[in-house]
């Protein structure tokens, strides 16, 4: 048995969710504070976390947690050395994303180089009703046949997103910040961002991947090339992306993410309001399909690790 199991955060995962056969009581809150962790974990085996921050401190304070089940595949917002010395397993969510959030990746992309919301616009605005012609030329529209597709990371999401790319005709390269430097096929950051029509960001936040697109990397990039990032906020710097979208540096952005999220205190490119910039609230994991699998992998690896059989250890 895996003893008293918590989920702190269960409204982040809005599907049926099977309790784990292994858990003695199964405790679920829709939120969880930062304030109100350490009360909900007292006597907890296992912790479920989709968000909710697991700290050091905290954990120091919850000695009878011997597993954090992370509902996701990011695990950012759990303490990873911490638990390594202090024997706390971490598990994550592996694959369940490899067709939602490519699906996503190709909304935003063909959206943005199609300008969509600039011709939508158009029509809203009475543009074509008032038109001479049989149509309104207001802006750029780009094929994605024939453009070279840069992807920041080479994970099965990135891979997924490289088969669609190869069905609309892209030529697709990479920058993997994980992978060989001898590898042929790891092409330097710089060279990716120079050579791409779209950029593509699908790696985790570490301390070596935090902001590693900044100012340089944004005004090196082609003038009409866009930057696409589901992954992780703060891979990106947001000023300078702020600056590179109304200053013109860049074709345009398609985000998911931010580096604070939920923008409760306001952000600035919440407020940006430019046909070529399209921000969603962290939505490209979250069709219905992939929702279900991932609440079955997050059962199962609790399952699994009670049975001594662990899977997708994070440590």
């Amino acid at each position: 048995m895996s003893g008293k199991t918590v989920f702190l955060d269960r409204a982040s995962l809005p599907v049926r969710f099977r309790t784990p056969a292994s858990a003695s009581e199964f405790l679920e809150y829709a939120e969880t504070g930062p304030e109100e962790v350490v009360a909900r974990l007292q006597g907890a085996t296992v912790a479920i976390t989709n968000k909710v921050a697991l700290r050091g401190p905290t954990l120091a304070q919850l000695p009878s947690v011997k597993l954090i089940a992370v509902a996701a595949t990011g695990y950012d917002c759990v303490d990873i050395p911490y638990c390594k010395e202090h024997n706390i397993a971490v598990v994550n969510i592996r694959n369940y994303a490899v067709h939602t959030v490519p699906e996503h990746v190709f909304a935003l992309l063909l959206a943005l180089r199609r300008n969509l919301m600039g011709y939508r616009s158009a029509v809203a605005r009475g543009e074509w009703q008032k038109a001479k012609a049989f149509c309104v030329f207001n802006g750029e529209i780009r094929d994605l046949h024939g453009s070279v597709l840069g992807l920041v990371g080479r994970g099965s999401i990135g891979n997924a997103v490289a088969k669609i790319a190869e069905g609309f005709g892209m030529k697709v390269i990479y920058f993997d910040p994980a992978g060989s430097q001898e590898d042929p096929a790891n092409r330097p950051l710089d060279e990716l961002i120079k050579t791409s029509d779209v950029i593509s960001v699908h790696c985790p936040l570490t301390p070596s991947t935090r902001g590693m697109i900044g100012e340089a990397q944004l005004r090196s990039m082609k003038k009409g090339a866009i930057l696409i990032n589901t992954a992780r906020g703060g891979l990106v710097d947001e000023p300078a992306l702020l600056r590179a979208l109304t200053e013109g540096w860049i074709g345009g952005a398609g985000f998911d993410v931010l580096a604070v999220e939920p923008p409760r205190e306001g952000h600035a490119l919440l407020d940006l309001d430019l046909p070529n910039f399209i921000l969603t609230p962290h939505v490209a994991w979250a069709s219905i399909e992939a929702m279900e699998g991932l609440a079955d992998q997050l059962t199962e690896n609790i399952e699994l690790w009670a049975a001594g059989t662990p899977r997708h250890l994070v440590t």
